[in-house]
């Protein structure tokens, strides 16, 4: 079976369309957050959050430490769950239950929790195709078909990290570690994906490496929820910047309005100056 058909077929059992590999006429919201409390031990970390995500609007989710940024993600994967209330508090892709791995061919998730996650002698091919099963690793009981195995090469390829498929996970760099991780999301081609601090970590090159897929797979369709402190990490493409601060959303909007050096400066308590190329933003001390 060629690569195309292979990829054809992948998208039909998922509900996309193989022309675009996004989902057809879906307006779901991509994340809903209403009144949301929550606690991490015996802090409170957010008390009555409410925040909307739309698929098709790539957004990037910005604070400094302790604004909230790692509790949204856990709240994201399900791994913390907010108070009860009389209504659902969080969905995803319109569902208030369920694992979120369930939900793997519309939303993929790059976290630097599911990185430390993976042994180190996890094989790199295996971290891709353990995507497919919404698995840490691949397990004796789940059987790996000729297709799935083709697809995972094909990421691989196109990330250009084919040469890393033997390689155990442990003896890779951050940016390889991190690059595989991107692959398992994508081995089901979800039409959204939300990342948590992508270049954390890596060089410039690795960095360089990282945004240029990003921007590609917004050319190419795909939402993105990027959430960070870096301003650098920000692409052109993404239109709307939510700021977090001491867990609530401090400011919402397109990003040339949220996106000032006022702003930044009073989010993060020091005078911040901006510089602006190409669509791109830097902070240094105002």
């Amino acid at each position: 079976m060629s690569l195309s058909k292979t990829r054809s077929s992948l998208l039909e059992l998922s509900g996309m369309s193989a022309a675009t590999g996004l989902a057809v006429g879906d307006t779901t919201p991509l994340i809903e957050i209403t009144d949301a409390t929550v606690f991490r031990g015996d802090t409170r970390v957010f008390n009555g959050l409410s925040l909307t995500l739309h698929q098709h609007e790539s957004a990037v989710i910005l604070g400094p430490n302790g604004a909230g940024k790692t509790t949204l993600l856990k709240l994201l994967t399900r791994e913390l769950y907010p108070l009860w209330r009389d209504h659902p508090v969080v969905r995803i892709l319109g569902q208030a239950r369920g694992g979120i791995w369930a939900l793997r061919r519309q939303l993929g998730v790059v976290s630097s929790d599911l990185q430390e996650q993976y042994s180190p002698g996890a094989l790199a091919e295996e971290v891709v195709l353990s995507g497919f099963f919404g698995s840490v690793g691949v397990w004796g009981h789940q059987q790996i078909e000729p297709a799935q195995r083709i697809r995972s090469r094909e990421i691989l390829e196109q990330l250009g990290v084919a040469h890393l498929a033997p390689r155990e996970f442990g003896t890779l760099s951050t940016g390889q570690q991190r690059r595989l991780l991107l692959g398992r999301a994508l081995v089901n081609n979800p039409p959204n994906l939300v990342l948590d601090e992508p270049t954390g970590g890596l060089d410039l090159s690795a960095t360089f490496q990282c945004l240029k897929t990003m921007r590609e797979l917004m050319s190419s369709g795909h939402t993105l929820v990027l959430v960070t402190h870096h301003i650098h990490e920000i692409p052109p493409e993404i239109s709307r910047v939510v700021l977090l601060h001491e867990g609530r959303v401090w400011a919402d909007g397109p990003k040339g309005e949220v996106l000032t050096e006022e702003n930044l400066s009073e989010l993060y308590g020091v005078d911040i100056a901006l510089i602006e190329s190409a669509g791109w933003y830097q902070a240094i001390p105002g």
